[in-house]
């Protein structure tokens, strides 16, 4: 990506966390990934004094606690959050999430690929677009 913020990655798996970490990595992403297990974790990180802002969030859908459309809910009405980019990236196929998610303006929806390769080309194709688009200045 073209900035040295941060990737925050909102995942409760850890395999799931370890591959995306992985694939990063290997496709040379030099931003830094944040992990977070849950939607609580991620806001706490998001408002937390002096934690630089993400360039764009990794969000799963099926977490404990405070699960992804739960986060987005609170995240998108918050002024401060609501123009961080987020990416729902789920093993989730329902319509239902898929749905309610473009509702609370995600900038996109990826299902896991079960294979490595695909997994990374999908990263690949995420951090391509994140490196083309232009976000706004602050944070």
């Amino acid at each position: 990506m073209r900035n040295s913020k941060p990737i925050l990655l909102v995942e409760d798996d850890s395999v799931d966390a370890m591959t995306t970490k992985r694939a990063l990595q290997d496709l040379n992403v030099t931003n830094q990934p944040v992990h977070k297990v849950n939607g609580e974790q991620a806001l706490e990180y998001l408002r937390g004094k002096g934690n630089q802002k993400p360039c764009v969030i990794l969000l799963d859908m099926n977490m404990p606690r405070m699960n992804g459309i739960e986060f987005l809910k609170i995240a998108k009405a918050d002024d401060e959050l609501k123009q961080i980019p987020v990416v729902v990236l789920t093993t989730s196929n329902g319509e239902q999430d898929r749905a309610e998610s473009f509702k609370l303006s995600v900038a996109g929806y990826v299902v896991k690929p079960t294979d490595y390769t695909k997994f990374v080309e999908a990263i690949k194709t995420i951090c391509d677009y994140w490196t083309l688009s232009e976000l706004p200045d602050g944070e």
